[in-house]
């Protein structure tokens, strides 16, 4: 008897020990489920936190965009100090349509390669020609304007043609399409080529007699003779490239993008021609 008693009890244990057991298992799994679903859930909001935070990252972001000093009439410092131009006009316009912010930075537009090259601006818009020697390291946007270079020299000056300029110093600005035209054809005519920084000194070097002629684009020199500078454009104008706007290859794809879509919504509704014709006399 006390044997079937001790043996009862015996089972009777196991059996509780199983119970317990079992619902330590079923307390253990339904945690374990509560414990990965909370972190599903932190998961998904942290992810959306993140996204939101891109989203908000991209759209507060105020570009650089560095541009030269003296370009007119794409970019110059009017009567008041205020830097304006048809570049100036255009990215403006660009950004109000797209809905991002920019810093213009004028630098000078040797400075402001270099400075896009060193990543201390995200774009230059500068009447830079697209070349494809530049593309293999620049990003561009459509072309946004096409130009020519053209020679300009006093306005009483006899020389009519290239032939003229044998023996004598030319100006040109650094970098520029009208610099690298020059050096192409200085052998040429026999004549040798000294480098500016800017338009406005390259200028006045021809006004001074230290160089005889210049080249610059067309646009450009035109707009300052039309002003009163003492030169002279001469007819013929040689096939130029198109204006860009440029970032560093792989940099900044969104500005591009957006470059492009605002210059082709301006040009929709008119307002790109409403700028080039406040600059450029028809």
């Amino acid at each position: 008897m006390k044997k079937f008693m001790a043996l009862s009890l015996a089972a009777m244990t196991a059996l509780a020990l199983a119970g317990c057991g079992s619902g330590t298992s079923a307390t253990t799994a339904a945690a374990t489920e509560a414990a990965t679903e909370a972190k599903d859930t932190t998961a998904a909001d942290t992810a959306a936190a993140d996204t939101t935070a891109a989203e908000k990252t991209a759209s507060d972001k105020t570009y650089i965009i560095n541009t030269d000093t003296t370009f007119a009439p794409f970019e110059f410092e009017n009567e008041k100090g205020d830097l304006v131009g048809i570049d100036m006009d255009i990215l403006k316009a660009v950004a109000e349509d797209q809905g991002f912010s920019y810093e213009v930075v004028p630098v000078g537009f040797s400075a402001a390669t270099t400075a896009l090259e060193a990543g201390e601006c995200d774009g230059v818009i500068a009447g830079m020609s697209i070349t494809d020697q530049r593309k293999e390291k620049y990003d561009f946007s459509d072309p946004y304007f096409d130009s020519g270079v053209g020679m300009a020299v006093l306005a009483d000056s006899d020389i009519d043609s290239y032939e003229k300029l044998n023996g004598q110093n030319v100006a040109a600005k650094i970098g520029t399409e009208g610099c690298k035209f020059a050096e192409s054809i200085a052998d040429k005519y026999g004549f040798t080529v000294t480098q500016y920084e800017d338009s406005a000194t390259m200028y006045q070097a021809v006004l001074a007699g230290e160089a005889v002629a210049c080249f610059e684009d067309y646009p450009v020199v035109g707009y300052e003779i039309s002003r009163g500078l003492g030169l002279k454009l001469l007819p013929t104008i040689e096939a130029g490239n198109s204006y860009g706007f440029a970032t560093m290859k792989g940099e900044n794809p969104e500005l591009v993008e957006m470059f492009n879509k605002g210059l082709a919504n301006i040009k929709a509704n008119g307002k790109y021609q409403e700028i080039l014709d406040t600059y450029i006399a028809k």
